[in-house]
């Protein structure tokens, strides 16, 4: 509950610091999809990633998002992530590079795991407001006596609104 304050926090702090002529707040959703690997206790499982997303952009390279995803691994791990996200500013490119930071939930029997999470890619446009991504996502998720390396591959879209 406290990750979900700490989020309408930011976001509302992000809309009203977006109020300046200047500034624009943007909101972008979306979905995710691709292939996730978790290591940990000498065991190493892959699976598919696949869920939806929404973020606030603000300035124009900070933002603050979430998403929830569903893995295909033993357990089925649900993943409640909370990111923020600076795009790297390419003069003459309408390509959009990025780097974010996190940190989440995982809902997998035996209880909610905390992780971190770090990473980056890029947005490459398909038309007006729509993106398709490519980005690697990794970190560590704290289980009950066990820490699990995740790996993220993966892609999905993107639509501005």
């Amino acid at each position: 509950m406290r990750h979900y304050l700490v989020v309408l926090l930011v976001i509302s702090l992000a809309a009203v610091a977006g109020e300046g002529a200047e500034a624009q707040v943007r909101w972008v959703v979306g979905g995710n999809m691709g292939l996730s690997i978790g290591s940990g206790g000498g065991d190493t499982q892959a699976g598919f990633h696949f869920g939806p997303m929404g973020e606030v952009v603000f300035n124009k390279q900070l933002a603050v998002g979430t998403e929830f995803n569903v893995n295909t691994q033993s357990g089925t791990p649900i993943e409640w992530a909370n990111y923020f996200k600076y795009y790297f500013a390419v003069t003459g490119s309408k390509i959009k590079p990025y780097a974010d930071a996190g940190f989440g939930l995982y809902f997998v029997t035996g209880g909610p795991y905390f992780d971190l999470r770090f990473g980056g890619g890029a947005q490459f446009p398909v038309a007006p407001k729509l993106y398709i991504p490519a980005e690697v996502q990794l970190g560590p998720a704290f289980y009950t006596g066990n820490t699990v390396f995740v790996v993220l591959i993966r892609s999905g879209i993107r639509y501005e609104i």
